[in-house]
């Protein structure tokens, strides 16, 4: 099936369609999802209420770009009004005194594989989290995430900052462990 085809048949109300679709996309929008839950379970919940959205909105994808990136920007709004809704957001961050930050300029993303990288990201606090992944996974501009997640641009920007620092912090950590076990 096309994305036409499926979006046409979501819209029908035709249960193979919606299947087609949570079969397609559901496992990639899990892990979308746990990069903003602190858990499995709540990544697992806001999938659930992602879809519920996708299926009740798919009238308004356009099919002017793939339906896979119209159902991840559902998935990710749902996930920041869940963060949002838990005051997750407010309780981690400091925003009332988010300055600017001196941060070394080295790259230290550029020195993690992938898999240290998503590990460091997932215990970082949620407001890190939230903006690092909007920014550097999702794409969105600081403007855009300040808009997104009722912030200004300057904190998105600090909070960005922030957590490049505390991902270097923590990777130089894990360095020293690692060279201790040489």
């Amino acid at each position: 099936m096309t994305d036409h085809e499926i979006a046409k048949g979501c819209i029908e109300g035709r249960r193979e369609a919606q299947q087609t679709l949570w079969k397609l996309h559901s496992r990639k929008m899990l892990s979308v999802c746990m990069r903003y839950c602190d858990s499995r379970e709540e990544a697992e919940d806001v999938l659930q209420d992602g879809f519920v959205k996708v299926f009740e909105k798919i009238n308004q994808w356009q099919g002017s770009g793939p339906l896979g990136g119209w159902v991840r920007t559902v998935i990710v709004n749902t996930a920041l009004t869940y963060i949002r809704s838990r005051n997750k957001w407010r309780n981690s961050v400091d925003l009332e005194k988010a300055e600017d930050l001196d941060g070394d300029e080295t790259d230290a993303l550029s020195i993690m594989n992938e898999a240290t990288l998503l590990a460091l990201i997932d215990k970082m606090p949620t407001g890190y989290k939230t903006v690092f992944n909007l920014f550097a996974i999702e794409g969105y501009g600081h403007k855009e995430i300040g808009e997104l997640l009722g912030i200004s641009e300057n904190t998105s920007k600090t909070q960005f900052l922030k957590a490049k620092n505390w991902l270097k912090k923590n990777l130089a950590e894990l360095e020293q462990i690692s060279d201790e076990y040489r």
